[in-house]
């Protein structure tokens, strides 16, 4: 067996680099501070640049516009997400304990960080994105659900893409519930309710011994 060339390390980002990086992720982490706090409608690229101590066309050099926040955002939940099972699950996990596995993690996500979470799906909501983006935690959902399917643990007529996409409304709509309440806060119950969900639903697509 051939040995494989020795692959050349990444290098090392220079000062020019790093200092944009910084630059950027204060650009956003004052995004989210003051959307949370005024709302993201209520929010100008002025006070965001203001927020970050950085000139007004700073902001435009790593964003083209207010609205590219929320896709950074949704960006950054769902890298979160993927790191969190991968990191999480064992190998042999069953499909079911893995639904579980990402049900919970989405539920503790969102209560951690509930009062920015609130406005960016008011904001996300609001720019149209349920409408337009990939439905990426329902392909997510359909993609286990169908790893299920062809072990034989959940049963062979489910459609993992129509089952994927029950799972993606309970999740969204259990989580338009919980920022109504006006003492939402990160106590788990959020958890517990789309877990609840979850439960009802394993009931009717896993196979019984």
């Amino acid at each position: 067996m051939d040995t494989p060339p020795p692959q050349n390390p990444p290098q090392p980002l220079g000062r020019r680099e790093r200092n944009k990086i910084k630059i950027k992720e204060r650009l956003y982490t004052a995004a989210l501070e003051l959307f949370a706090e005024r709302g993201y409608e209520q929010t100008s690229v002025d006070e965001i640049a203001e927020r970050a101590d950085v000139a007004r066309g700073t902001f435009f050099n790593h964003f083209q516009r207010k609205e590219d926040l929320i896709s950074t955002w949704g960006e950054r939940r769902r890298e979160r997400l993927v790191a969190v099972m991968a990191d999480a699950l064992p190998e042999q996990i069953g499909a079911a304990d893995r639904l579980r596995r990402c049900i919970t993690i989405l539920g503790r996500i969102n209560e951690e960080e509930h009062e920015r979470a609130a406005a960016m799906l008011i904001a996300w909501v609001k720019a149209g994105r349920p409408l337009m983006e990939e439905p990426y935690v329902a392909e997510l959902f359909a993609q286990i659900i169908e790893d299920g399917r062809v072990s034989g643990e959940f049963r062979e007529d489910v459609c993992p893409r129509q089952v994927g996409n029950v799972l993606r409304d309970i999740y969204l709509g259990a989580l338009y519930r919980w920022f109504r309440e006006a003492d939402a806060e990160p106590n788990g119950k959020l958890q517990q309710e789309l877990l609840q969900a979850l439960e009802l639903l394993l009931s009717g697509i896993t196979v019984r011994g």
